[in-house]
């Protein structure tokens, strides 16, 4: 396995034009799986709320439930940037809330950094956190933990009034100290825009193919999820009908008396 990823090494990454890969987990397996394959950053997701708990959004996950989640994560990761996500209500109140939020995710989770959604009203948040040690990544365009507002999982910045909105945004967190944005469901254009006016990478989830890296929900990606299938998920596998089918043979041999066999058994 390749050296430990650090902040440095994603900053340099974008420097040096190499692509960031990254991918979510929610427990110990998928760090395990992830790490070994050597992904550059592994996100402890909000999503966890929708793809592990099964919720309708993002919006009642706790912070309590991504610590809980982190911590199996954490275990598993060694190579990896290790990201958290400050979920709904963590860190909107204050910047002290977030300052709290964020020291929890840091100090009981081993997270190496948090992951917060909004714009320059969240600039002297994002100050703060910095300020005090705390890497922050940005997330900009689809905002999940905004999906009430926004009115479901729409487009964002297909006007030149939103756009502009996200790329000055996008400036704003930089200037804040963020060290990388995700850039969720924007036109390739305007993601290319904005990953050309910053120094500090972008990672896009439905941001075309301009953006310095790409990160996908795994349970997407692998198949497993299959309540819906975003345009911008390529499936790399279809492991729920091949769970479903391992699942299905095991019922078949317990029903027939073919499971244990002699040489299962002692």
């Amino acid at each position: 396995m390749s050296d430990k990823v650090t902040i440095n090494q994603i900053r340099r990454m974008k420097k040096e034009g190499r692509k960031i890969a990254a991918l979510t987990a929610y427990d110990l397996l998928f760090g395990l799986f992830l790490d070994e394959a050597e992904i550059d950053l592994v996100l402890v997701g909000d999503s966890v709320g929708m793809v592990f708990s099964g919720y309708e959004s993002t919006v009642p996950v706790t912070l309590d439930e991504i610590i809980y989640h982190s911590k199996a994560v954490r275990r598993a990761v060694k190579r990896a940037f290790l990201v958290a996500d400050l979920p709904f209500m963590s860190y909107q109140i204050s910047p002290e809330e977030a300052l709290r939020s964020s020291g929890r995710l840091m100090k009981e989770c081993g997270a190496e950094a948090v992951k917060l959604e909004g714009g320059s009203e969240y600039a002297e948040t994002v100050r703060r956190l910095v300020a005090a040690g705390i890497p922050v990544m940005g997330h900009l365009g689809m905002m999940p933990q905004s999906v009430n507002q926004l009115g479901g999982y729409k487009i964002q910045g297909k006007d030149a009034a939103a756009a502009e909105k996200i790329v000055e945004d996008a400036k704003s967190l930089e200037q804040a100290g963020a060290f990388a944005i995700v850039l969720e469901k924007i036109p390739a254009g305007l993601a290319g825009r904005i990953t050309r006016t910053l120094t500090i990478p972008t990672i896009g989830i439905g941001a075309g193919a301009e953006t310095d890296g790409q990160i996908l929900v795994t349970h997407d990606m692998l198949g497993l999820f299959e309540k819906f299938q975003p345009k911008f998920v390529r499936r790399y596998a279809n492991l729920a009908d091949s769970i479903k089918s391992a699942v299905k043979s095991y019922v078949a041999d317990v029903k027939a008396g073919q499971f244990p066999s002699e040489e299962e058994s002692f």
